[in-house]
């Protein structure tokens, strides 16, 4: 018999890597997804809205720009930091608050969005998860998501590092979240109506080198998985990636354009 994985465990060391690097340096470069899922989600004036597994605070900026209330969570005070910098050079007024996405500090049915870009899918219990973002969203609201799948570049950049470094046995892929499938089984019932679109979002670098050198600097799980790694592995992180990226560039020799595909969700509660 397996032995169970140990969650708490696991949700420590991703907080750590989380907290290693500066997520924003990359998150920033993201900010027209956050953009696109506001609208996709039809955000209204007033409404209140939360940005669960915030990060820096792309989503939270789209929907205090357009007006809506807004309380920006993750579990590590840091991203927050970012976030509540970034809100408070655009004079945006938003609640920051750290909360672990498993177990949400928020009344049943007291939001109008719940919201989150890349950030709910790494959460180590998927099914608590996607339960807690269910729990908290009011008749009539709706769940948006922006979840890398398992096909597109992120999805594949994340099996890379899982190479190198595998994950403990039993831990579920972040990557389940870019799952049609996987989101119809945890949230269609008689209560929600999923709706997913495939977009694409581009990561525009000089070089391949140049995109493993800002994420080895800044990129948590990037950066924990080569200093981890001795060097010999380290330079085989370092070849592989390259050879994705340069598998994946779109745009030639001159530069580096990698498409990454990821689902555009809106899970409305009927």
């Amino acid at each position: 018999m397996s032995t169970p994985i140990d969650l708490t465990a696991l949700k420590n060391r991703q907080m750590a890597a989380w907290a290693s690097g500066d997520y924003a340096v990359i998150g920033t470069t993201l900010q027209i997804v956050g953009e696109q899922l506001a609208e996709a989600c039809d955000l209204l004036c007033d409404e209140q809205v939360l940005d669960v597994a915030a990060g820096n605070g792309n989503v939270t900026l789209a929907a205090a720009r357009r007006g809506c209330n807004v309380t920006s969570t993750d579990y590590v005070a840091a991203l927050l930091e970012r976030g509540e910098d970034r809100a408070r050079a655009e004079r945006l007024e938003v609640i920051f608050q750290v909360a672990d996405a498993e177990a949400l500090p928020f009344e049943d049915a007291s939001y109008d969005a719940v919201l989150s870009t890349f950030g709910v899918m790494f959460a180590p219990d998927q099914a608590k998860a996607a339960a807690e973002l269910a729990r908290v969203v009011r008749p009539g609201g709706r769940i948006g998501l922006a979840n890398w799948t398992p096909e597109g570049f992120v999805g594949q950049m994340f099996k890379t590092l899982g190479r190198h470094l595998p994950p403990p046995p039993g831990a579920q892929p972040p990557s389940n979240w870019g799952n049609e499938a996987w989101l119809h089984t945890h949230f269609d019932d008689h209560d929600f109506l999923t709706q997913v679109t495939r977009r694409t979002f581009n990561f525009r670098y000089r070089s391949a080198a140049h995109f493993i050198d800002t994420f080895r600097s800044w990129y948590g799980p990037v950066h924990k998985a080569f200093a981890a790694l001795p060097v010999d592995g380290a330079m085989a992180l370092e070849r592989d990636f390259t050879e994705l990226l340069n598998r994946m560039n779109r745009a030639g020799e001159g530069t580096l354009v990698v498409p990454s595909e990821y689902l555009e969700v809106v899970i409305t509660r009927r």
